[in-house]
């Protein structure tokens, strides 16, 4: 039964001085005052000194990194996004697809459900690194205005029968699905995708406020990069932007690099949704944790240059890691650490409805990181286990 001890931890909500974790079995058993608690001689105290104990992050939006795409059918990639993940604070994590050619779509989901499928049963290579939970699809049910960098030739119309194949491919492992609510269809798709647990996320939109307000009313319960790849805020005629921003029953998410959104604006958004409905992602590409040049997104190219990944003249995606997103938004929004860790923590978790992970409490998952003072991640535990490089 290891034990492990700092100077602060949080929950992230609470804060508690002088801390001790017990975990037993991959969960934790109990969280006390260290001078309250006396152990037996035979559990041994990792001290963590000033550290700070923070629940792990959890990443609702990765198409990859480390030079690979999680659509990637080598089975190295997964593996080496996972160790990536890690040293940056992420314990879990959703792989998200890009919009490509039906045919390679759904072989990539069988792959992801096989690589989520096997997790499950156990961390059998001793490979301690970031787990995935869950299949992000984004796309093919997007607007071709706002589709960013997706192929248009490969978006569909939102149906029933296409969300079904998607579904049977990835054998229910979609927990997340980006789809812009002004399309025909998609009610009807948003409908039965929030009925079977999905977090249905508005995105890749030009949706004017009502159209979006259907969206929600349907099920749609989150907003995919906000501000990205969505019709422009106008005072007069609010569009999509409008009705995420004031409607309290979305969270949703934005990428903090200070590329996709302006720092300003970042702050405008976490006034607007608040500290619960809050929600970091990175957006990641294979381009993360490597050096400049040409690197692939799905089916496509992106060039990656000092921070910015270019596809035809759009932004394509992030070289953002969770760890410097919480950072950014604590500097952007003058937010404190623990408001913005549960941004990357305790809000996804939550939008996703992913039990016992983004939080630090008694039967919760052992998935927990230690950051200093200033944020950065020092070391990470998945299921009470250490990353190592």
């Amino acid at each position: 039964m290891p034990a492990f001890a700092a100077a602060r931890l949080l929950t992230p909500t609470d804060e508690i001085e002088d801390a001790l974790v017990l975990v037993e079995d991959g969960r934790i058993l109990e969280i006390s005052l260290r001078s309250n608690r006396q152990l037996p001689a035979k559990i041994s105290v990792t001290d963590f000194g000033d550290g700070v104990i923070a629940p792990g992050y959890v990443d609702l939006h990765i198409h990859g990194s480390a030079g690979y795409d999680v659509m990637d059918e080598t089975a190295e990639a997964l593996p080496a996004i996972e160790r990536l993940l890690a040293r940056h604070g992420v314990t879990s994590y959703f792989p998200t697809t890009v919009t490509a050619p039906l045919d390679t779509t759904l072989r990539a989901l069988e792959r992801l459900t096989n690589a989520i499928e096997k997790r499950e049963k156990g961390n059998q290579d001793g490979d301690v690194r970031a787990v995935p939970l869950g299949i992000h699809l984004e796309g093919p049910f997007i607007c071709h205005t706002r589709r960013g960098v997706h192929p248009p030739e490969s978006l569909l119309a939102p149906s029933l029968n296409s969300f079904e194949k998607f579904w049977q491919a990835a054998r229910g492992r979609i927990r997340m699905m980006t789809i812009a609510p002004e399309l025909e269809g998609a009610t009807e798709v948003i409908a039965e995708a929030a009925r079977r647990g999905v977090c249905v996320s508005l995105g890749h939109s030009d949706a004017d406020f009502a159209a979006a307000e259907r969206g929600i009313a349907a099920g749609a319960r989150h907003a995919t990069h906000t501000f990205n790849a969505m019709r422009p805020l106008d005072h007069r005629s609010p569009g999509i932007l409008g009705a995420v921003l004031t409607d309290a029953r979305v969270s949703a998410d934005i990428i903090a690099d200070g590329v996709h959104v302006d720092p300003a604006v970042v702050k405008l958004f976490a006034d607007a949704k608040g500290p619960e409905n809050t929600v970091l992602i990175t957006d990641t590409i294979s381009a993360t944790g490597m050096p400049d040049g040409r690197y692939r997104l799905g089916s496509f190219e992106v060039d990656v240059r000092d921070g910015k990944c270019m596809a035809g003249g759009k932004l394509a995606g992030s070289v953002l890691t969770m760890d410097r997103a919480v950072r950014n938004l604590a500097a952007f929004a003058e937010w404190d650490l623990p408001r913005a860790v549960a941004a990357a923590s305790r809000n996804p978790a939550r939008a996703a409805r992913i039990a016992n992970k983004g939080t630090l409490a008694v039967g919760a998952d052992a998935d927990f990181i230690v950051l200093n003072p200033e944020g950065e991640v020092l070391r990470t535990f998945v299921g009470g286990m250490e990353w190592s490089k």
